[in-house]
């Protein structure tokens, strides 16, 4: 499993984590920092996702 999957996924969950405080607490700017850090964090695991393909299909 290539590290950039490993990192993509403990983004997204800080990203959640940050959106759902956001929430409860009102703010706004918290809230949409959580949303961005997510989706930071989906594309990451992408990327380290089609590294590992990558490296299978070349083994």
């Amino acid at each position: 499993m290539d590290k950039d999957r490993i990192a993509g996924a403990a983004k997204q969950v800080k990203g959640s984590v940050k959106e759902a405080i956001g929430k409860v607490t009102g703010d706004a700017a918290t809230q949409a920092e959580g949303v961005a850090e997510k989706a930071e964090g989906k594309v990451q695991s992408g990327a380290g996702k089609a590294k590992d393909t990558v490296r299978d299909i070349t083994r």
